[in-house]
């Protein structure tokens, strides 16, 4: 009999526990996916499915995000009249979250008068301009009274998509006039903030209106973007590996003498072998020398300017009115046997970059890093998975203390965290977004925070997303990524 009382006590407090209303201190780990019907009116405006739901659920998740651009649901591109029709499709994705156990938040991607994606560029400017802001808090509020009956467990709402370049008082300002706005008709809504800087940073100016914060899964964004085509400069990021060594791509000159240094590669080169470098960008004049042992084994002048010449593609810088112009072109020098240190290094002029750096057949590719200086990197070729090593490396541990001890602060402080975006394009080789997706997620579970990956279906997701290197399983007419699915669900 005791058995069977304590059984039942399991159950009902089990159940007091899953009714509990959300706190914004702190969340349920809540790990699902992001869902892109109403993402963009350029790319669509379709009703969401039923079917995602179902199989969020079956697959064991319980959360879903919705991106929503506001200009799907205005008459007339007039900010204040409101489309009933299109707002029944967004009710539909809420009873679905209710009806499979799943969370639904709600995000204003493109908000009144703000979107990260600019074009098209937004006609004011929501920070700024009063009557903006007036405008964005119209929709919320609206939204915040058609959903008032909604218990907190089953929705909430992200204010904005990873706002950028301000300043976190005028941060505070927009957001302070939102909440305000929904709390009016709905004192209890859980709301959810993105951090500063694309998602990236904590705002402890917004702890005072008890609101979560939201941050991203991106970096590095060599790793996450490859080859995106909205991203710019990616078509030219290195083909990324993980973990990776953390090596910066520029060599700076005599014009930038704080932060000149030389790249130095040491290791025992038993073999003559030789030593190739891609020049990315170079900006105005370079020189770049290489030394081999003290002794001069490469010495090449860069200059750029117009019209025709060494480099790939010209490029006019307006701003410092000089040319930049990209390169990408292979430099050889010979390594003699017995080398024991490899010398890199910029002699003249301003700046240059370089994507790949390779030596008996290992390549060496850093990041972009604006302003930091070079060091040393040890080559051992026994090592055949990261055969270059520096004294810190880019790994789990690196973004531990990067992107998750800031935001454990915040936490600490009485505000809840959760990842609102994250994943890896489907151009970075599947192997390395597998052995890094599994860091993220190894973290953020240590972290105890929920994540929503970037997407469900499509370049992102694990279903359908179109990967070269992939064998896919059939799943419910969709294609099956499998081995990313175990990954997260573990996670």
């Amino acid at each position: 009999m005791r058995k069977y009382v304590f059984m039942l006590l399991v159950f009902c407090t089990s159940l007091s526990l899953a009714e509990e209303p959300v706190n914004y201190r702190h969340l349920p780990r809540w790990r699902g996916f992001n869902l892109l019907e109403k993402f963009s009116r350029e790319w669509s405006n379709k009703p969401f499915s039923e079917e995602d739901f179902k199989l969020i659920a079956s697959l064991g998740f319980n959360f879903v995000r919705l991106p929503m651009d506001y200009r799907v649901w205005i008459k007339d591109n007039d900010v204040y009249k409101i489309n009933d029709e299109v707002l029944k499709e967004i009710d539909q994705a809420v009873e679905w979250g209710q009806k499979y156990g799943i969370h639904v938040c709600m995000n204003f991607h493109r908000a009144p008068g703000y979107s990260v994606n600019e074009n098209p560029k937004e006609k004011t400017d929501l920070w700024t301009d009063t009557e903006t802001q007036k405008a964005c808090a119209f929709h919320w509020a609206y939204f915040a009274e058609r959903y008032k009956n909604i218990p907190g467990k089953d929705l909430s709402f992200n204010l904005f998509n990873e706002p950028k370049g301000m300043d976190a008082g005028v941060y505070y300002k927009v957001v302070k006039i939102m909440a305000e706005a929904i709390r009016k008709k709905d004192p209890n809504r859980l709301i959810i903030a993105d951090g500063l800087e694309w998602g990236t940073k904590p705002v402890e100016e917004l702890l005072p209106l008890k609101i979560v914060q939201a941050t991203r899964g991106y970096f590095p964004s060599n790793v996450s973007h490859y080859k995106a085509s909205w991203v710019q400069g990616a078509d030219r990021y290195p083909v990324p590996i993980w973990p990776m060594p953390k090596i910066n791509s520029f060599l700076y000159g005599p014009a930038k003498k704080d932060l000149m240094s030389p790249l130095v590669l040491e290791g025992g080169f038993k073999e003559r072998t030789k030593l190739r470098v891609r020049v990315d960008i170079v900006s105005s004049l370079s020189r770049l020398v290489v030394k081999v042992d003290g002794k001069t084994a490469l010495d090449q002048v860069f200059k750029c300017g117009p019209g025709k010449g060494d480099w790939k593609k010209e490029v006019y810088n307006k701003e410092w009115q000089i040319y930049q112009n990209i390169y990408e072109k292979d430099y050889f020098c010979d390594i003699p046997e017995g080398t024991r240190s490899i010398e890199l290094f910029n002699a003249e002029g301003d700046w240059l970059t370089f994507s790949e750096i390779e030596i008996n057949g290992a390549v060496l590719r850093p990041q972009n890093q604006w302003g930091v200086r070079q060091g040393n990197v040890v080559f051992d070729i026994k090592d055949s998975a990261v055969p270059f090593k520096t004294g810190e490396m880019v790994d789990r541990e690196y973004m531990w203390r990067e992107n998750i001890v800031p935001w454990k602060k915040l936490e600490e402080k009485g505000c809840g965290v959760l990842v609102g975006e994250w994943g890896a394009f489907n151009r970075t080789p599947h192997e390395v977004t597998l052995k890094w997706m599994k860091d993220c997620l190894d973290n953020w579970k240590q972290a105890g925070w929920g994540w929503a990956l970037w997407n469900f279906r499509g370049e992102f997701g694990i279903l359908d997303s179109n990967r070269k290197d992939v064998i896919y399983e059939n799943f419910n007419g969709h294609k099956l990524d499998r081995k990313m699915l175990e990954l997260l669900k573990g996670g």
